[in-house]
């Protein structure tokens, strides 16, 4: 009986130990195929992380070269930054002197368009007083006009002369005088006086040709205006021109008796139109 119960019992350990050791077995198999596919992932990850240092290594070495390569293209903008600004200074140096001339010369230009206006407008008055003042003198006698900005007053010869003299008549003594109550009412003006003639040649005792005559007239005409009229002679000047302005054709009586004439030119004293540009 002893003997069958213990049979029983080491069977049932036996059947019992045989339980146990399957399930541990199975247990540790499953838990060491989880550890494989564990190290696998593992490894697999650590091959990845792998892959992705490299990758990282070389971008990291990719952007150390960018970085020198910004650092060098950094120092040479610097200096190319440094040079235009150096440039630049000059350049902004000359231009304001450039500015500065600019500005001057405008300024010197409205000056000079301001003491053109006012002489223009001198001009103007001064031919209303003369065309008022000799109103009742022959048109073909007298000619009164603006050139260039110069009054020009032109009269004919047959006014002032007997034929191939230069003597004033006293006729023609009048006509100078009502000009010359203009003129001394304008003392910033200078007067020229200039004798003209027509190509037919002249000479006798007193004139040597026609040249001499046209002297003669414009200092006859001079001393009138400074000994009768008291014009300054500071103020005037004596001119002859003899045949070598003329301003018609001498093959004609018409054109030869245009010529034969006595230009007056009222002008501004130079010193005194100069002085109107000049800044103290």
């Amino acid at each position: 009986m002893k003997t069958i119960k213990y049979v029983v019992l080491l069977g049932l350990s036996t059947l019992m130990f045989s339980c146990v050791t399957n399930k541990k077995y199975e247990s540790l198999n499953a838990s060491y195929q989880r550890s494989q596919e564990s190290d696998k992932s593992c490894e697999d990850q650590l091959n990845t992380m792998k892959a992705m240092n490299k990758d990282l290594k070389n971008k990291n070495e990719d952007l150390a070269d960018q970085v020198e390569y910004l650092k060098k293209s950094s120092n040479e903008v610097l200096n190319t930054l440094q040079d235009m600004s150096v440039l630049s200074g000059k350049q902004a140096e000359s231009m304001k002197e450039s500015m500065k001339t600019l500005s001057e010369r405008e300024a010197y230009i409205k000056d000079l368009q301001s003491a053109i206006q006012r002489k223009d407008s001198l001009n103007l008055n001064l031919v209303l007083n003369l065309k008022k003042s000799l109103g009742n003198v022959n048109d073909e006698d007298i000619n009164i006009k603006v050139e260039k900005g110069v009054v020009y007053i032109d009269i004919s010869d047959k006014l002032l002369f007997n034929s191939g003299k230069y003597i004033v008549t006293e006729k023609a003594k009048s006509v100078l005088g009502k000009i010359a109550n203009v003129l001394n009412a304008h003392p910033e003006l200078d007067v020229m006086v200039e004798g003209h003639t027509d190509s037919v040649p002249i000479h006798n005792d007193i004139l040597a040709d026609n040249w001499d005559l046209s002297v003669k007239r414009a200092t006859s005409v001079v001393r009138i205006l400074e000994q009768q009229y008291k014009i300054s002679p500071i103020r005037m000047t004596a001119a002859g021109h003899g045949k070598f302005d003329p301003i018609a054709e001498n093959t004609t009586a018409a054109g030869r008796a245009l010529n034969r004439r006595t230009r007056i030119i009222v002008l501004p004293q130079l010193d005194q139109f100069f002085k109107l540009l000049v800044k103290e």
